[in-house]
């Protein structure tokens, strides 16, 4: 049946809102098909403001994935602002899609892509827009498939009560088989009702159904276990790994925004995975093995992008993309076929001990040349060690001195605060280290105006890492300590106006926590804080901590845990964790060993990277049936048609 479209009842609303281009679709490359053409129909949403979730990677890759094929459609939604939601409301304007402008409860799937736990609240709002029922129990056939995404959906427990299923890992596939599933059950004239096509993902063993498993406690709280509750769902769901990158050369055409974006680029993902081992680092672990790109694909993708986007701006992403076997040649191939065109090429993740000025110098060759970054993470080097980041002080200072050298000015430091075993001593290094790192810049270069930033983010323990049993540092202490450096900074007027200093309070992170190892329990302080008003809780100026802590002690009013018990409290081996029926691949004794590596009281055992050594025995490679995969390939980005 035909689903008309929304706009005639939005257009004449749209002046009365803040930024109203965000809301009329129809961007360069989107899509718009014949909606009774098609036999499955996906809503895509990133949930969060246009600005931000336009660009992300991830969605763009799904929506171009499954719009390829002709039986499916995929249309995209994001999280509306405030002053758009009240009118919505007040027009009894549900929440739509900006391709077609149809209702988000029409589709088949509604699909959420999470990188950060702080989007739960949006999605309760779209749900609530949408008009579909927020919790899974009570949805009909008339109601979509809520599927939840993204590295936050490698523990969904916080929200198993609102989403009907959750996918871990490379979406590229998995997205393709749901539908074939979903397009064969409505074939055979939808038997068994919506119970039946979810019975039929969950035993794929792919597809995380949290309806189909009964969640036991113990009487201090504990999980006692988590198993399925219908014959035929297997005990544990694993994740997805896409193994031939090459044959996924996606986006080939990339949205182009309408509105003001964060990253107004042209983006390839030049590999996937990441084995350096940081123990804090989920995005590392959960993505092994290291698949790379070839050399001649990222070629292929970097020419086609241009041309189909008009961007100026070429970003090489992965978790470290300098560690991708031939960035040189990747680098001076780009470098050669751009040169003198209006075109720039950016490197946004660089470690210190893979950064070379050859390397940054073929970034800079058209004349643009931003600030440098590079994460230590810890500011001593006990510290670096605990976490397993390899980066020495000399190297650091090495490789600044390096840059500066070279007509760099500009010096971004990225740390954290709130590591396990961490002292006072080890924040204030990180004063220590920024000083040093502008005594030698304006020693090297002969120059006075030299600037580094130093910025501190607040550590949150991540499911499937080694530091998942560690407690997280309370609000008080984080700001404390962040206090003394401040001041530590500030102190010697040599160097505090050279030194810039930005951080985030405690407060953020501990709500981050919260969710990022909470179980079942967690949904009832989301929907707390959702219907106090809780939105966008991933921008400051729209978070409460307030509101959360309020919400969490009355949610939990009547339950053995409270807010500390999920974020500054320390697990022992033998707990049952929320996600432990969730196959991230990673073997739990070899994180369990990992973690205490960290520990060692003679100082942490550190671990080397697995791509140059023998195995490690994560569990990864055997168990998912994997390897790593890198080159070098020999092969050139040759032959080349300059610009």
């Amino acid at each position: 049946m035909t689903v008309e479209s929304l706009f005639p009842r939005l257009e004449p609303v749209l002046p009365g809102v803040q930024k109203p281009i965000q809301y009329v679709g129809g961007e360069l490359n989107s899509v718009s098909k014949d909606w009774d053409a098609v036999s499955v129909r996906w809503a895509l949403m990133y949930p969060d403001a246009y600005e931000v979730a336009l660009p992300n990677q991830g969605v763009q890759i799904l929506y171009e994935v499954l719009n390829e094929r002709d039986h499916i459609l995929a249309e995209r939604t994001y999280s509306v602002w405030p002053d758009m939601e009240a009118v919505m409301r007040e027009h009894q304007i549900p929440q739509f899609t900006l391709d077609s402008h149809r209702p988000v409860r029409a589709f088949d799937v509604f699909g959420l892509s999470f990188s950060t736990e702080l989007g739960y609240t949006n999605m309760l709002t779209a749900l609530d827009l949408a008009g579909i029922p927020l919790y899974a129990v009570d949805r009909t056939e008339d109601d979509p498939i809520v599927l939840a995404g993204g590295h936050a959906a490698f523990n969904p427990e916080p929200i198993a009560d609102f989403i009907d299923a959750a996918v871990l890992g490379d979406g590229e596939e998995i997205v393709l088989a749901i539908s074939e599933v979903i397009r064969e059950w409505k074939d055979e004239g939808r038997p068994g009702g919506r119970d039946e096509v979810l019975l039929r993902l969950a035993k794929s063993g792919g597809v995380y159904i949290p309806k189909f498993f009964t969640v036991e406690y113990l009487p201090d709280g504990r999980i006692q276990r988590v198993a399925p509750n219908k014959p035929g769902v297997p005990w544990r769901t694993a994740k997805h790994t896409v193994m031939d990158l090459d044959a996924w050369p996606y986006p080939k055409k990339p949205l182009v925004p309408l509105a003001e974006t964060v990253h107004e680029r042209y983006s390839v993902e030049i590999f996937r995975g990441c084995t350096r081992g940081c123990r804090f680092c989920q995005a590392g672990m959960i993505t092994r093995p290291v698949r790379e790109r070839s050399i001649t694909t990222i070629g292929d993708m970097v020419e086609n992008g241009l041309k189909q986007s008009g961007f100026e701006e070429v970003g090489l992403l992965s978790l470290s993309s300098a560690d991708h076997s031939e960035i040189a040649e990747v680098a001076k191939g780009l470098g050669d076929r751009y040169e003198g065109s209006n075109v720039s090429l950016s490197l946004p993740s660089t470690r210190v001990d893979a950064f070379n000025i050859t390397l940054a110098n073929e970034f800079s060759r058209n004349g643009r040349r931003s600030g440098l970054t590079f994460a230590p993470e810890g500011g001593s080097d006990r510290m670096r060690k605990v976490i397993n980041k390899m980066v020495s002080e000399e190297d650091l200072i090495r490789t600044v001195a390096a840059a500066y050298s070279h007509g760099w000015r500009q010096v971004k430091l990225y740390f954290m605060c709130g590591l396990p075993t961490e002292t006072d001593e080890d924040v204030l290094a990180i004063a220590d280290l920024a000083k040093r790192v502008i005594a030698t810049g304006r020693e090297v270069s002969g120059r006075n105006d030299i600037r580094c930033t130093v910025s501190i983010g607040g550590f949150v323990p991540k499911p499937h890492t080694p530091f998942q049993w560690a407690s997280q540092l309370g609000v008080e202490e984080t700001d404390a300590r962040l206090a003394k450096l401040g001041a530590a900074i500030r102190s010697d007027r040599k160097y505090a106006k050279a030194i810039g200093f930005r951080y985030h309070d405690g407060k953020p992170g501990i709500i981050e926590g919260l969710l990022s190892r909470g179980d079942r329990r967690v949904g009832r302080i989301i929907e707390a804080v959702w219907r106090d008003g809780g939105r966008f809780d991933g921008w400051s100026e729209h978070f409460s901590y307030e509101r959360w802590l309020d919400c969490a002690d009355k949610a939990l009013a009547d339950e053995p845990v409270d807010l500390a018990w999920y974020t500054t409290r320390e697990r022992e081996y033998a707990e049952v964790l929320p996600w432990d029926h969730l196959d991230s691949g990673l073997d739990r004794d070899w994180l369990w060993e990992d973690w205490q590596d960290a520990l060692e009281e003679d100082g942490a055992i550190e671990v080397e990277d697995c791509r140059w050594t023998p195995c490690f025995d994560c569990g990864v490679c055997p168990q998912m049936g994997t390897e790593i995969q890198i080159g070098p390939t020999g092969k050139k980005l040759l032959p080349l048609s300059v610009v």
